[in-house]
């Protein structure tokens, strides 16, 4: 086989791969990144590399596996943008946490959120209390976006924190 050919195919394959490990293993493998989640990534990326390039070493082979790796995630990307099924397939969708000062319990279990998590994150976007919370979302990005209500002039507020650690959930 052209070489050219078999590291194209090589990086395509581990792409594809590895955007179905991390749907099946869960979002939450990359959304919050302690330091055992960055020696994994650095594992799986010494780990990939060779899969991708196999014996061609060189700058060209370098350089067309990265080519392929950034064709296939403006390919991926743009299909998610015009096919809605294929977008809920890679990307969760955003959960209710809280409306109108009441906790789904539910919800929290599905996406591994404890009760000092939330009230942590409503805190950081200034609201003193769950039951002062109209609406708590957490984003398909991992925040936890709050919209909560004023007691004293009725308005509503909306905060979004961008979190350096963003929340695990599948």
């Amino acid at each position: 086989m052209n070489p050219i050919l078999d590291v194209v195919v090589r990086s395509l394959c581990v792409y594809l791969f590895m955007m179905v490990a991390i749907r099946l293993f869960g979002k939450n493998q990359l959304s919050q990144l302690n330091a055992g989640d960055v020696v994994l990534l650095l594992l799986i990326s010494n780990a990939v590399q060779n899969a991708m390039v196999g014996q061609d070493t060189s700058l060209q082979g370098g350089l067309i596996a990265a080519l392929v790796l950034f064709a296939a995630n403006f390919i991926v990307k743009r299909l998610m943008f015009t096919n809605p099924s294929f977008k809920t397939f890679m990307e969760a969708d955003p959960v209710i946490l809280i409306k109108d000062g009441k906790v789904d319990e539910k919800a929290l279990d599905d996406v591994k959120i404890n009760i000092d998590e939330l009230e942590e994150a409503i805190r950081e976007h200034g609201v003193d209390g769950i039951k002062n919370v109209k609406l708590s979302i957490l984003e398909v990005d991992g925040n936890i976006s709050v919209i909560s209500e004023d007691e004293k002039d009725k308005q509503t507020h909306y905060s979004r924190i961008k979190r350096k650690n963003k929340r695990k959930y599948h």
